[in-house]
């Protein structure tokens, strides 16, 4: 299993694409576009999402959604110990470095290199041996059929793919039979309110059935920023047509006492409407 890791010590600036993405549409986008945008925006805005996010995430946490609800609690993964896992759309890896904490041997992959590098940041700051990370694209993965027990994805790349069911696929081809592939994505329910944590996002303007892309694009018309959305049942075809099978579908509710907002996420609609859709599923 070859692995691409990133090296060195300081963080570089991060390279200034001269990109607002202030005009946000509903718009077609396909696989190359939504992939460059993915990878442009997130270079652009790991800092940022670093510094915000940071400390929720920790540095060896492993949450799969904004609700806060842990692997630790939940286990949805089963047994970790011993096993190689895939996270996807990994960020700095936070939920790889919880895994390698409980004798896991994770590999860390994203499509970003500055969320990469943050990994190694953490690394480095903590003093402890730097998780393997890779800059791929997820429904491209450069590994070997049945090279992982395990595949993971904590609100990572999922909703940014053009072409998801190719990703379910490139997944069932890299895990071994038997094994578990478990994502969090944003609750396809939300995609007919607005994204707001106030009253306005408690009221659905859009419809559920509209799986149009939401681009972020320039002044030129080139998206900056792209997701995809699919309807529960959507999710369940592609799955089983990968050749998975559904275990559980968890619909975390939101916990006494959390009262962080995050983006469209926040304490009022998490009592009210699902924020986040977790798929645990098995490989035949």
């Amino acid at each position: 299993m070859g692995l691409l890791t990133v090296t060195g010590t300081p963080l570089p600036d991060p390279i200034d694409l001269d990109e607002d993405g202030d005009d946000a549409v509903r718009r077609s986008a396909g696989t190359g576009e939504s992939s460059r945008a993915s990878r442009r925006w997130w270079d652009r805005n790991a800092d940022e999402y670093q510094d915000e996010h940071g400390e929720f995430l920790g540095d060896d946490r492993f949450t799969w959604c904004p609700e806060g609800l842990d692997e630790a609690d939940a286990r949805l993964l089963g047994e970790v110990a011993g096993r190689t896992v895939l996270e996807i759309g990994a960020g700095a890896a936070q939920c790889s470095r919880w895994l390698a904490g409980r004798g896991a041997r994770p590999v860390a992959l994203d499509i970003s290199h500055r969320q990469l590098q943050h990994s190694l940041r953490i690394d480095l700051a903590r003093g402890t041996a730097p998780v393997p990370v890779v800059q791929a694209d997820a429904a491209v993965l450069p590994f070997a059929d049945a090279s992982f027990d395990l595949v993971c994805s904590a609100y990572g790349a999922v909703p940014f793919s053009a072409d998801t069911a190719a990703l379910m696929r490139e997944v069932h081809r890299v895990l071994r039979p038997g094994g578990r592939w478990v994502f969090s994505v944003t609750h396809p329910i939300r995609w007919a309110f607005p994204d707001e944590p106030g009253v306005e996002g408690l009221t659905a303007t859009a419809s559920y059935f509209d799986r149009t892309p939401y681009v972020e694009q320039d002044e030129l018309g080139r998206a900056t920023y792209v997701e995809h959305h699919r309807t529960l049942g959507d999710r369940v075809r592609e799955l089983v047509a990968a050749g998975f099978r559904l275990l559980d579908l968890v619909e975390p509710e939101w916990p006494e006492g959390h009262e962080q907002d995050w983006g469209g996420w926040s304490p009022l609609r998490g009592r009210l409407i699902p924020g986040t859709a977790i798929f645990v599923t098995e490989r035949d």
